[in-house]
């Protein structure tokens, strides 16, 4: 028997402080682009008709036992290290709380969804194209393992938008997303900022009580301090996943990082054509600051924002010893997670440290294509018969290769069995590199072909099932 819905409405233990009620916009037309059935039937809404559907995801009727109103939620944050208070929701809401199976609270949350009081000069809306990239980002960064918030519904809503990074009118669109959580940093830093000690307090015992039950303490002190411990163990997971993944979120933002260490909010992403520590995403980030080699100095600074917040209700050495521990969390972090997406048993610390060492000193002096050698590779001694067929084959058979080929194979295949599947049976694997997102969008744009759009997600799903590091 399939999932039942299990509404929550946990959001509303916070006061107006933390939210503020808002209408959606109400847009002409309603089409839908994609329908994450899988994970509609994992919470028990994969049984509503496409009417029903279109009332919930693209004009927000209400989900019966949960939130009555959409919420618009409140926070501040660091915008490449400038403090801004002038933000918040601007185009979009909390718009239901859920409950899985296994009790854990889950969020819908919409992108595009109209004007808040956090808007400022912006229209509310998402363009189709930026719907489209978030489908598709967060789709591959769940077939590689990466915990990431997943695109729930897509609707174009038949405005036509101006943009200045787009050719323009552009259509638009309005998704939703299902997260864990959508408490970010930045929720705390806006009580900090208003010297507000006992809001700070009370979304202290909030994530405690609904993300981080380890994290309570005896006091308010203690249980700050154990807070920070699991978020930052949470954010330091992520950040090796996005590394192992070759993937550059773009803008790292302290109102882009979220207590449960989960990835969301995806606008100028990028996967790594070839390694490259200074690779960028976002055009407009000059200095690169959150280039993908510095993602997890970025994320260790937006940390260090969340324990200044905390500092209201905790002091100091308490908060310091928790960050003190995120470098060595993500340096054993990064050797699990790179050994997944390779497919690969530990042999201990020193030899996976000695296997990055050649194979990645190797890919940054050739510049070979990082979604190829990882896919050619995974599973190492078992896929060396499959390397060698393949399009990089006049690669791996070069004295330079020899170095990185032996320690692969000392490296025992973790699930080999996996190479059975259909997937790897392909020649290439399913990628993302900024000209095939294009071209995917093309035909989109220019003839309303979802044509290419469709294969992408059936063969993402294919590298989901075959790799199977679902992380939830």
């Amino acid at each position: 028997m399939p999932p039942s819905f299990r509404p929550e409405r946990a959001i509303l233990e916070l006061d107006s402080r933390f939210h503020s009620a808002v209408e959606p916009a109400d847009f002409p037309q309603h089409t839908i682009r994609w329908r994450n059935q899988r994970w509609a039937d994992r919470v028990g809404l994969g049984g509503l008709s496409d009417a029903a559907w279109v009332e919930h995801f693209g004009k927000f009727a209400a989900l019966e036992g949960s939130l009555e109103k959409p919420l618009a939620l409140a926070y501040h944050g660091h915008q490449f290290q400038s403090y801004n208070p002038n933000i918040g929701d601007g185009r979009g809401f909390l718009f239901a709380q859920m409950r899985d199976d296994a009790g854990r609270l889950l969020d819908l949350g919409t992108k595009g969804s109209g004007r808040t009081p956090w808007s400022r000069t912006g229209d509310g809306r998402l363009t189709l194209k930026g719907g489209v990239r978030e489908v598709l980002a967060a789709g591959m960064l769940e077939a590689l393992g990466v915990y990431t918030s997943k695109a729930f519904s897509l609707i174009e809503t038949g405005e036509q938008l101006a943009r200045n990074d787009e050719p323009s009118p552009t259509r638009s669109s309005v998704l939703v997303r299902l997260s864990h959580s959508h408490i970010r940093f930045g929720t705390f830093q806006r009580l900090a900022y208003a010297g507000d000690k006992d809001g700070i307090g009370k979304l202290v015992d909030y994530c405690i009580r609904h993300y981080h039950p380890a994290a309570q303490g005896a006091d308010m002190e203690a249980s700050a301090a154990g807070l920070l411990r699991e978020v930052t163990l949470a954010t330091a997971e992520l950040a090796a996943q996005w590394m192992a993944a070759g993937f550059v979120h773009g803008v790292l933002n302290t109102d882009n990082m979220v207590v449960t260490g989960e990835s969301f909010d995806y606008g100028p992403w990028r996967f790594l054509p070839y390694s490259d520590p200074s690779f960028i995403a976002a055009y407009f980030d000059e200095t690169g600051l959150y280039a993908f080699g510095r993602q997890p100095s970025a994320a260790l600074w937006n940390l260090s924002q969340l324990a200044s917040a905390l500092t209201l209700v905790c002091g100091v050495p308490a908060l310091e010893k928790e960050l003190d521990r995120f470098e060595v969390i993500y340096r054993d972090a990064f050797r699990r997670r790179v050994l997944r997406v390779l497919g690969l048993q530990s042999k201990g610390e020193e030899a996976d440290l000695a296997l990055f060492k050649v194979f990645f000193g190797w890919m940054g002096e050739t510049r070979a294509s990082w979604p190829q050698v990882f896919f050619d590779w995974f599973g190492g001694r078992a896929s060396e018969t499959r390397a060698g067929a393949g399009s990089s084959s006049a690669l791996y058979r070069t004295p330079a290769f020899a170095p990185v080929q032996a320690a692969l194979m000392a490296h025992e295949p973790e699930r080999p069995e996996r190479l059975r599947h259909a997937y790897f049976q392909n020649a290439e694997p399913v990628s993302l590199l900024i000209e095939q997102v294009e071209a995917i969008w093309e035909p989109i744009a220019s003839a309303d072909d979802w044509r290419a759009f469709a294969r992408c997600m059936d063969q993402i799903e294919l590298a989901r099932q075959a790799v199977a590091l679902d992380q939830g």
